[in-house]
């Protein structure tokens, strides 16, 4: 079984600039793309270091949050403040969360192989908890030895 934990966390609040994924939600590889094309574009024009500079802390957020029946992404930052370019304000409810922790060779890596062990392994071999559905994210943490490391932090209940 992968490495995997349940932790209790307060409420936090994260400030993201988020896109309709428009692929079928099966559509793995079309997400994905749809996922990178995205961050490339909140980096080069500049929104992430707007994000980051307001940050309470040096995590980086990719959050999945269905809202109004669209499947919405967002690049995000835990803070109090707001910024103009910023489209949605994710509340993340106090709670059991599961969290898987990982290390890539980049983000993009870090985001896919996280997701894919906690919803593709994780999730459906735990038997005391389900995902009922809010927003769940990828969180950058830091980089080390040349590799990007965080958690993937999905909000679950009891069963």
């Amino acid at each position: 079984m992968t490495n995997y934990t349940l932790e209790e966390k307060e409420s936090f609040t994260v400030l993201g600039i988020g896109t309709e994924l428009k692929s079928d939600y099966t559509d793995y590889a079309g997400i994905n793309k749809e996922k990178v094309d995205f961050w490339q574009t909140v980096k080069q024009d500049g929104r992430l270091d707007a994000l980051k500079a307001i940050a309470t802390n040096d995590y980086i957020f990719a959050v999945n949050e269905a809202v109004n029946n669209k499947m919405m992404y967002y690049a995000g930052v835990m803070t109090e403040e707001t910024l103009p370019e910023a489209s949605r304000v994710i509340q993340f409810p106090k709670g059991e969360y599961l969290v898987v922790k990982g290390e890539a060779e980049n983000a993009d890596m870090l985001s896919n192989m996280l997701t894919g062990i906690a919803f593709g392994q994780v999730l459906p071999e735990v038997s005391n908890v389900a995902y009922v559905g809010g927003p769940n994210a990828t969180v950058e943490m830091g980089e080390r030895n040349g590799f990007v490391f965080g958690e993937m932090w999905i909000p679950v209940v009891k069963k």
